[in-house]
């Protein structure tokens, strides 16, 4: 859980109502408590100068009107104070109800601040396998239509249900002194009317929590579409793209009426219980008042009490819908944030060294040596040469489905590793768990680093030492230097232009109008698609790694490029254990081992001469016999 988060309430469950309740309003706790407590005292005075007005009519009506009927010069200064009273009591509700109002703003909005703020710490530490496992757009949808449903609950259902109770409570207050009978008939309406909306409130809230599900589905199709609009065009595949949108639409269409439905028809019905309370009273208390039973001044006001009862009612009814959106967000927001982030039980970590009179000593500055740190007393350090090894490893990331199927291979300090293959063959995996992206189990093999098992190496310093350059491009909205600077935040300009010429991004980047000030945006969309991968390599040269992963680095970039920039990747792979992973077999040629991988295992393992006098799997790819598949 994010460190603001709360711990004492992360035991709550998901579809626990009360409890997605209590977390959420423990975030005003937190940072909003005397704002909020002052918008509640303001929402109580604004309520309650509505009851105060509407019973000040029965002493104006009976004690000032009724015996002015027939006056020839009534004394009228009484009646002004009264209406001076009135308008007193109807200016400090019209203060009240602005000052909550204000409030409530402010504390919302706050809140939903600082739960995107939470929500995204969470999802920094979360797997790759979560995002693996979900479209972009579905994850954006937590950030956007979630979080925004929670607004109405904390904005207006709140104010709205306290209002309620105040009003219920003080209008039943003044209506027991004013009529017992009448009084009773309206308790009988009260509770059908809270029956009602119990029984739809329960019957509703799978219905909205399924609409979240199904809005979080279009929302992530709209974004797969949008972003492979290129793609769709040219094999003309808009109608199979709208047949697709259609059917999420038609799921969303369901649900969707299904929860209007119940939100429709509560507020009529409560309504339609308020109007027929509010006949019933109005001629049952017109004739207690033509029996002498009720003056005209209580009825008067007990009339109004009656209205204003079944107004709030009538208010919270129509926050309904937003009451049971909010709670459906909520719940997916907060199940997002009780999951549980990347395990790290490594304890060994990644510093700079230089020599000692005897031995290694860690250092503060930037240095061209590395080494593991045992935390032992006391430390002990293990230079960094880059020996990875991987003994009988096994993996899956779906049961009963092997991707890798007992792999031992080797690269030492320095050599270059090319894995070649099918796609699926496992090429990827295995980068993948030298980064520890997923891990593997115990029983199923283990990777070491210079005889460190990779999981007694804190991710973090793990991912330190392994430069990654990817077949897709991310770029950030920013310059130029700042993207390449992404690799190490604390190079120099001087260390970013040198990267960038290590790529050969150098000669394009000074032919921009701005050169390196040069403003990115929409992942790079003013560049061409080699040139991106150019300052992808270049973000890596400048991380200045200890070991490499090139996966399908080079797949994006023309023949000729590629040739321009092999002696800048020779010289960045120098002294470098380098994984390879390539479709273009001439990329390949000068590694040290090439291994050719097909279905989960090693079929091939040696130099390409070696290989090329096996005349085996990787001859036939080579030569053009076989085509990868």
């Amino acid at each position: 859980m994010a460190e603001t988060g709360y711990r004492q309430l992360r035991t709550s469950r998901a579809n626990d109502v009360m409890g997605t309740i209590a977390r959420t309003f423990s975030y005003i706790g937190k940072h909003y408590r005397f704002r909020f407590i002052a918008a509640i005292c303001f929402t109580i005075l604004s309520s309650l100068t509505g009851v105060i007005s509407s019973y000040l009519f029965t002493p104006i009506i009976n004690d000032y009107i009724v015996p002015y009927i027939g006056q020839q010069n009534p004394d009228l200064s009484g009646f002004v104070k009264m209406l001076g009273v009135m308008a007193l009591v109807y200016c400090g509700g019209l203060i009240s109800s602005f000052s909550f109002s204000k409030l409530m703003s402010i504390v919302s909005t706050g809140t939903l601040n600082y739960m995107r703020q939470d929500l995204f710490r969470v999802m920094e530490k979360l797997p790759v396998r979560f995002f693996d496992t979900r479209t972009h757009g579905e994850v954006m949808n937590y950030y956007t239509n979630d979080i925004d449903t929670i607004r109405p609950m904390m904005a207006d259902a709140f104010p709205t249900l306290i209002t309620t109770i105040i009003t219920i409570v003080g209008c039943f207050s003044f209506m027991f002194t004013l009529n017992f009978s009448l009084s009773m008939i309206m308790v009988v309406f009260l509770i059908f009317m809270f029956i009602v909306t119990y029984f739809l409130a329960k019957g509703s809230r799978k219905t909205f929590a399924g609409l979240q599900k199904q809005v979080s589905n279009v929302s992530g199709y709209t974004q797969e579409m949008f972003s492979g609009q290129k793609v769709i065009k040219v094999f003309n595949h808009e109608k199979q793209t709208m047949d697709g949108f259609m059917n999420f639409n038609r799921e969303l269409y369901k649900y969707s009426l299904n929860t209007n439905m119940y939100a429709s028809i509560l507020m009529p019905i409560n309504a339609n219980l308020s109007y027929i309370a509010y006949a019933i009273v109005a001629v049952v208390g017109s004739k207690m008042t033509i029996e002498g039973k009720m003056r005209i001044g209580d009825l008067a006001s007990f009339m109004l009490f009656v209205r204003q009862f079944a107004g709030p009612i009538s208010n919270l009814s129509q926050q309904f819908n937003g009451i049971m959106m909010s709670l459906a967000g909520a719940e997916r927001v907060f199940d997002l944030m009780d999951k549980e982030g990347e395990l790290d039980y490594g304890i060994i970590e990644l510093v700079n060294v230089e020599e000692g009179k005897e031995e290694l000593v860690e250092t503060e500055h930037k240095t061209e040596r590395w080494a593991w740190k045992v935390p032992v007393d006391p430390p002990k350090y293990i230079e960094l040469k880059g020996d990875i090894r991987l003994n009988n490893v096994t993996f899956r990331y779906v049961e009963g489905k092997d991707i890798l199927k007992n792999i031992s291979l080797y690269a030492k300090p320095g050599q270059k590793i090319a894995f070649v293959g099918s796609t699926g063959a496992g090429k990827t995996t295995i980068t993948n768990l030298i980064n520890r992206f997923y891990d593997v189990e115990d029983l199923e093999g283990m990777i070491t680093f210079d005889g460190i098992p990779i999981k007694e190496i804190k991710k973090d310093d793990l991912r330190k030492s392994v430069g990654v350059v990817l077949q897709d491009t991310n770029l950030f909205s920013g310059t130029i230097m700042d993207n390449i600077r992404y690799g190490r935040l604390d190079a120099t300009d001087e260390e970013c232009i040198r990267a960038a010429k290590i790529s050969n991004a150098d000669s394009f980047i000074e032919r921009l109008p701005h050169g390196y000030q040069t403003m990115l945006s929409a992942n790079g969309s003013n560049l061409s698609q080699g040139q991106r991968q150019l300052l992808n390599i270049a973000r890596c040269a400048v991380a200045d790694p200890p070991v490499m992963v090139l996966d399908e680095a080079t797949s994006s970039i023309d023949t000729h490029t590629e040739k321009l920039i092999e002696k800048g990747m020779d010289e960045l792979m120098s002294g470098r254990t380098t994984f390879v992973i390539a479709h273009r077999l001439s990329t390949v040629r000068n590694a040290n081992a090439i291994i050719v991988l097909e279905h989960g295992e090693i079929i091939e393992r040696g130099t390409h001469e070696d290989l090329l006098k096996l005349k085996g799997r990787y001859y036939q790819l080579y030569t053009g016999k076989a085509q990868l598949e």
